[in-house]
């Protein structure tokens, strides 16, 4: 399944779900648009997220969390490491980065949005 982890209110998040849209749509299959303020991920979901980031190359936990958020400074996570991470964004949904993208075992971060197509093959 194609699934999109989308924030409506960004602009780099609607392009991304622009491109997901017409790959959905030319491969026909089921796009999963997520808007995970409203339905935030599970920590176990955020590790197994974190795990297929891993497919297109190195990224680390923090590479997921916006650091320019209030909560980032408020919650003081600068030098948190990759365990208290994720339970900040397991508890503080705003915090992840935004949008990313799930499919076929792979998964990146749209930021910006042209990244995602490495992992937008058909099957």
């Amino acid at each position: 399944m194609l699934t999109i982890y989308h924030n409506p209110r960004c602009s780099k998040s609607r392009e991304t779900l622009a491109l997901t849209e017409a790959f959905a749509a030319q491969q026909g299959l089921e796009l999963n648009v997520v808007d995970y303020q409203k339905t935030p991920l599970s920590r176990q979901q955020l590790v197994e997220l974190h795990q297929l980031l891993q497919s297109e190359g190195p990224v680390s936990v923090a590479a997921m969390v916006r650091d320019n958020e209030d909560e980032f400074s408020a919650l003081q996570l600068s030098n948190a490491n990759d365990a208290q991470l994720l339970d900040a964004l397991a508890s503080h949904p705003k915090l992840l980065q935004r949008p990313i993208v799930r499919f076929n075992q792979r998964a990146a971060i749209g930021r910006p949005p042209e990244l995602v197509k490495a992992i937008l093959v058909a099957p």
